[in-house]
Protein backbone atom coordinates (compact mmCIF):
# COMPACT_ATOMS: atom_id res chain seq x y z
CA UNK A 1 0.00 0.00 0.00
CA UNK A 2 1.24 3.49 -0.85
CA UNK A 3 1.97 5.64 2.20
CA UNK A 4 -0.12 8.40 0.62
CA UNK A 5 -3.10 6.05 0.48
CA UNK A 6 -2.39 5.22 4.12
CA UNK A 7 -2.62 8.91 5.02
CA UNK A 8 -5.93 9.22 3.19
CA UNK A 9 -7.28 6.16 4.98
CA UNK A 10 -6.12 7.54 8.35
CA UNK A 11 -7.95 10.80 7.63
CA UNK A 12 -11.12 8.94 6.61
CA UNK A 13 -10.97 6.78 9.74
CA UNK A 14 -10.53 9.88 11.86
CA UNK A 15 -13.48 11.50 10.11
CA UNK A 16 -16.02 8.95 11.33
CA UNK A 17 -18.16 11.14 13.69
CA UNK A 18 -19.01 8.59 16.36
CA UNK A 19 -20.44 11.16 18.80
CA UNK A 20 -22.70 12.58 16.09
CA UNK A 21 -23.86 9.13 14.92
CA UNK A 22 -24.57 7.84 18.43
CA UNK A 23 -26.39 11.06 19.32
CA UNK A 24 -28.57 10.74 16.23
CA UNK A 25 -29.21 7.01 16.53
CA UNK A 26 -29.82 6.68 20.26
CA UNK A 27 -30.76 10.18 21.42
CA UNK A 28 -32.32 11.73 18.29
CA UNK A 29 -30.19 14.80 18.89
CA UNK A 30 -27.78 16.72 16.67
CA UNK A 31 -24.82 17.48 18.93
CA UNK A 32 -23.84 20.38 16.70
CA UNK A 33 -26.96 22.22 17.86
CA UNK A 34 -26.98 21.52 21.60
CA UNK A 35 -24.65 22.20 24.49
CA UNK A 36 -21.23 23.22 23.26
CA UNK A 37 -21.94 22.19 19.67
CA UNK A 38 -18.85 19.99 19.89
CA UNK A 39 -18.79 16.44 18.53
CA UNK A 40 -16.96 15.02 21.51
CA UNK A 41 -17.58 12.58 24.33
CA UNK A 42 -18.31 15.27 26.93
CA UNK A 43 -21.00 17.06 24.96
CA UNK A 44 -22.67 13.73 24.20
CA UNK A 45 -22.50 12.76 27.88
CA UNK A 46 -24.19 15.99 28.91
CA UNK A 47 -27.08 15.25 26.57
CA UNK A 48 -27.45 11.48 27.01
CA UNK A 49 -25.65 10.48 30.21
CA UNK A 50 -22.08 9.81 31.25
CA UNK A 51 -21.91 6.13 30.25
CA UNK A 52 -21.86 7.42 26.68
CA UNK A 53 -18.70 9.38 27.51
CA UNK A 54 -16.69 6.18 27.91
CA UNK A 55 -18.17 4.63 24.77
CA UNK A 56 -17.40 7.59 22.53
CA UNK A 57 -14.01 8.25 24.14
CA UNK A 58 -12.99 4.65 23.40
CA UNK A 59 -14.27 4.83 19.81
CA UNK A 60 -12.57 8.17 19.14
CA UNK A 61 -9.34 6.86 20.67
CA UNK A 62 -9.52 3.82 18.40
CA UNK A 63 -9.67 6.19 15.41
CA UNK A 64 -6.21 7.41 16.37
CA UNK A 65 -4.68 4.13 17.50
CA UNK A 66 -5.66 1.87 14.61
CA UNK A 67 -4.05 3.88 11.77
CA UNK A 68 -0.80 4.22 13.73
CA UNK A 69 -0.66 0.55 14.67
CA UNK A 70 -2.03 -1.12 11.53
CA UNK A 71 -1.38 1.03 8.46
CA UNK A 72 1.99 0.60 6.69
CA UNK A 73 4.90 2.82 7.72
CA UNK A 74 7.84 2.22 5.32
CA UNK A 75 11.52 2.88 5.80
CA UNK A 76 13.98 2.38 8.63
CA UNK A 77 13.10 2.91 12.29
CA UNK A 78 13.33 6.70 12.09
CA UNK A 79 11.26 6.90 8.90
CA UNK A 80 8.79 4.40 10.30
CA UNK A 81 8.22 6.61 13.34
CA UNK A 82 7.78 9.73 11.22
CA UNK A 83 5.18 7.96 9.07
CA UNK A 84 3.38 6.85 12.23
CA UNK A 85 3.28 10.45 13.40
CA UNK A 86 1.98 11.55 10.00
CA UNK A 87 -0.76 8.92 10.15
CA UNK A 88 -1.69 10.14 13.62
CA UNK A 89 -1.86 13.75 12.45
CA UNK A 90 -4.13 12.70 9.57
CA UNK A 91 -6.48 10.91 11.98
CA UNK A 92 -6.61 13.92 14.34
CA UNK A 93 -7.35 16.27 11.44
CA UNK A 94 -10.13 13.92 10.36
CA UNK A 95 -11.64 14.06 13.84
CA UNK A 96 -11.51 17.84 14.09
CA UNK A 97 -12.56 18.45 10.46
CA UNK A 98 -14.52 15.36 9.39
CA UNK A 99 -15.11 15.09 5.67
CA UNK A 100 -18.31 13.10 6.21
CA UNK A 101 -19.93 16.19 7.75
CA UNK A 102 -18.39 18.51 5.14
CA UNK A 103 -16.50 20.36 7.86
CA UNK A 104 -19.71 21.26 9.77
CA UNK A 105 -18.73 19.80 13.12
CA UNK A 106 -15.86 18.05 14.80
CA UNK A 107 -14.24 17.35 18.13
CA UNK A 108 -11.29 18.91 19.93
CA UNK A 109 -9.00 15.96 19.31
CA UNK A 110 -8.19 14.83 22.85
CA UNK A 111 -9.49 11.26 22.64
CA UNK A 112 -8.16 10.69 19.12
CA UNK A 113 -4.76 12.10 20.12
CA UNK A 114 -4.77 9.75 23.12
CA UNK A 115 -5.28 6.86 20.72
CA UNK A 116 -2.44 8.07 18.49
CA UNK A 117 -0.04 8.22 21.42
CA UNK A 118 -1.20 4.82 22.64
CA UNK A 119 0.00 3.49 19.29
CA UNK A 120 3.32 5.31 19.74
CA UNK A 121 3.90 5.16 23.50
CA UNK A 122 1.43 2.76 25.13
CA UNK A 123 2.89 2.77 28.64
CA UNK A 124 3.28 6.55 28.95
CA UNK A 125 -0.16 7.08 27.44
CA UNK A 126 -1.79 4.80 30.00
CA UNK A 127 -0.03 6.75 32.77
CA UNK A 128 -1.29 10.03 31.30
CA UNK A 129 -4.85 8.68 31.02
CA UNK A 130 -4.71 7.76 34.71
CA UNK A 131 -3.65 11.34 35.48
CA UNK A 132 -6.49 12.61 33.29
CA UNK A 133 -8.99 10.48 35.20
CA UNK A 134 -7.67 11.58 38.60
CA UNK A 135 -7.80 15.27 37.71
CA UNK A 136 -11.37 14.94 36.43
CA UNK A 137 -12.39 12.90 39.47
CA UNK A 138 -10.92 15.44 41.90
CA UNK A 139 -11.83 18.71 40.16
CA UNK A 140 -14.91 17.63 38.16
CA UNK A 141 -13.53 19.50 35.13
CA UNK A 142 -12.99 17.43 31.98
CA UNK A 143 -11.23 20.32 30.27
CA UNK A 144 -8.72 20.65 33.11
CA UNK A 145 -8.02 16.93 32.92
CA UNK A 146 -7.41 17.21 29.17
CA UNK A 147 -5.11 20.20 29.55
CA UNK A 148 -3.17 18.65 32.43
CA UNK A 149 -2.67 15.29 30.71
CA UNK A 150 -1.61 16.84 27.39
CA UNK A 151 0.84 19.11 29.20
CA UNK A 152 2.42 16.32 31.24
CA UNK A 153 2.94 13.92 28.33
CA UNK A 154 5.77 15.90 26.63
CA UNK A 155 7.60 16.08 29.97
CA UNK A 156 7.32 12.32 30.42
CA UNK A 157 8.51 11.69 26.86
CA UNK A 158 11.45 14.09 27.23
CA UNK A 159 12.56 12.47 30.49
CA UNK A 160 12.11 8.92 29.24
CA UNK A 161 13.23 9.17 25.61
CA UNK A 162 14.85 12.56 25.07
CA UNK A 163 14.12 15.10 22.35
CA UNK A 164 12.91 12.56 19.79
CA UNK A 165 10.37 13.32 17.02
CA UNK A 166 7.67 11.87 19.29
CA UNK A 167 8.58 14.46 21.94
CA UNK A 168 8.19 17.34 19.49
CA UNK A 169 4.95 15.82 18.27
CA UNK A 170 3.62 15.54 21.83
CA UNK A 171 4.62 19.14 22.48
CA UNK A 172 2.81 20.26 19.34
CA UNK A 173 -0.31 18.33 20.36
CA UNK A 174 -0.19 19.87 23.84
CA UNK A 175 -0.14 23.34 22.26
CA UNK A 176 -2.89 22.31 19.83
CA UNK A 177 -5.13 21.08 22.65
CA UNK A 178 -4.42 24.27 24.56
CA UNK A 179 -5.57 26.22 21.50
CA UNK A 180 -8.76 24.20 21.05
CA UNK A 181 -9.50 24.68 24.77
CA UNK A 182 -8.72 28.40 24.85
CA UNK A 183 -12.30 29.33 25.80
CA UNK A 184 -12.32 26.64 28.47
CA UNK A 185 -9.14 28.16 29.92
CA UNK A 186 -10.83 31.54 30.09
CA UNK A 187 -13.84 30.07 31.87
CA UNK A 188 -11.63 28.12 34.26
CA UNK A 189 -9.89 31.35 35.24
CA UNK A 190 -13.27 33.01 35.81
CA UNK A 191 -14.75 30.04 37.67
CA UNK A 192 -17.46 29.58 35.02
CA UNK A 193 -16.40 26.26 33.49
CA UNK A 194 -19.16 23.57 33.64
CA UNK A 195 -18.41 20.66 35.97
CA UNK A 196 -19.26 17.03 35.26
CA UNK A 197 -21.57 16.90 38.30
CA UNK A 198 -23.74 19.59 36.78
CA UNK A 199 -27.10 18.32 35.54
CA UNK A 200 -27.04 17.90 31.76
CA UNK A 201 -29.71 19.60 29.62
CA UNK A 202 -32.39 17.42 28.13
CA UNK A 203 -31.93 16.41 24.47
CA UNK A 204 -35.02 18.35 23.41
CA UNK A 205 -33.43 21.61 24.54
CA UNK A 206 -31.91 22.25 21.14
CA UNK A 207 -30.85 25.67 20.06
CA UNK A 208 -32.95 25.54 16.93
CA UNK A 209 -34.91 22.97 14.93
CA UNK A 210 -32.70 20.58 13.05
CA UNK A 211 -32.75 21.50 9.38
CA UNK A 212 -30.97 20.53 6.22
CA UNK A 213 -28.54 23.43 6.25
CA UNK A 214 -25.27 23.64 8.18
CA UNK A 215 -25.60 24.50 11.87
CA UNK A 216 -24.78 27.92 13.20
CA UNK A 217 -21.61 28.13 15.31
CA UNK A 218 -22.42 27.59 18.98
CA UNK A 219 -22.25 30.58 21.27
CA UNK A 220 -20.44 28.71 24.02
CA UNK A 221 -18.31 25.64 24.48
CA UNK A 222 -18.18 23.11 27.29
CA UNK A 223 -15.11 21.25 28.41
CA UNK A 224 -15.24 18.61 25.67
CA UNK A 225 -12.73 16.05 24.53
Amino acid sequence: MSPVIGLILAYLIGSVPFAYLIGRLFGHVDLRRVGSGNLGATNLARQMGWPFFFLVFALDAAKGALPVMLLPSPGDLAQHQMWQIALGVAAIIGHTRPIFLLGHGGGKGVATAAGVFYGLLPHQTVDVLVIFGLVVLITKYVSLGSLTASGILPIMVLIGRGATPVFWFSLFIALFIGFTHRKNIQRLRKGKEPRIDRSPPKPEEEKEPVGSGPPEPPKSEAGDV
